[in-house]
């Protein structure tokens, strides 16, 4: 997440002039802004680099609550703030339970808006700084260092702990390749000889456990492996 005005926004409402004030103010503040006039075209938009959606209630097709709900329910935390001509408190309530970070009704100040922006960014940024002590996080794979436990959407995989040690050791340094003989000294540490093919063995059983993030573990042959998150 970024606390400076290099965060990358993407705005999703089905009126073309909103876009344009939006995108137009956004990237004067110096932000990277992305553009979907529908709810279904923002899932189809929505990448890992996005730090925030600005999200209409109100769109023709799917709602901006219903698209809202399908992140949070599908393990996208990415930080929303939504933009709606309504304003009653059961609106609102509606929008902060399904993981709404904040609610700015119709019409809006600029300045006001760009506030509420910089404010959920900060609190997105902390939160994640604190969560990542802990947490590696590559899109809904989350490996919890403390209490040595992975997930893939939101279910436990059993790992051993020479699976676990693997997949941290890859998963920490995204790119870097790593030879059998390095794994071995990394993940299996203090536990006797063992033989550099047994990486072989344990990569195979990791990657069917951890689904279609599997195929992110990378054998580069002759050099060994790497973690490349697949698009």
């Amino acid at each position: 997440m970024e606390t400076k005005n290099d965060a990358n926004i993407l705005i999703v409402d089905d009126e073309a002039d909103i876009r344009e004030i939006l995108q137009f103010n956004l990237e004067n503040e110096g932000y990277k802004i992305d553009l979907a006039e529908s709810a279904e075209q923002a899932l189809k938009t929505l990448s890992p680099n996005h730090n925030l959606i600005i999200l209409d209630v109100m769109m023709e097709g799917m709602s901006g609550f219903k698209m809202a709900d399908q992140l949070r329910k599908s393990g996208n935390t990415t930080p929303i703030v939504f933009l709606t001509a309504k304003n009653t408190e059961n609106d609102m309530l509606t929008g902060f339970s399904i993981g709404g970070d904040d609610y700015i009704s119709k019409p809006f100040s600029i300045k006001e808006l760009i506030a509420r922006v910089k404010s959920v960014l900060k609190r997105a940024n902390i939160a994640h700084s604190a969560h990542n002590k802990d947490v590696i996080e590559v899109g809904t794979l989350l490996i919890d260092m403390v209490s040595k436990t992975v997930s893939v959407d939101g279910t436990i995989v059993e790992l051993t702990k020479t699976e676990f040690n693997i997949l941290v050791l890859l998963t920490q340094n995204q790119g870097q390749i790593f030879s059998r003989s390095e794994i071995l000294e990394k993940a299996w540490k203090d536990d006797g000889i063992v033989l550099e093919r047994t990486v072989d063995v344990h990569i195979t059983r990791l990657r069917k456990k951890i689904g279609r993030y599997g195929d992110s573990i990378i054998n580069r042959t002759g050099y060994g492996y790497t973690f490349s998150l697949q698009q």
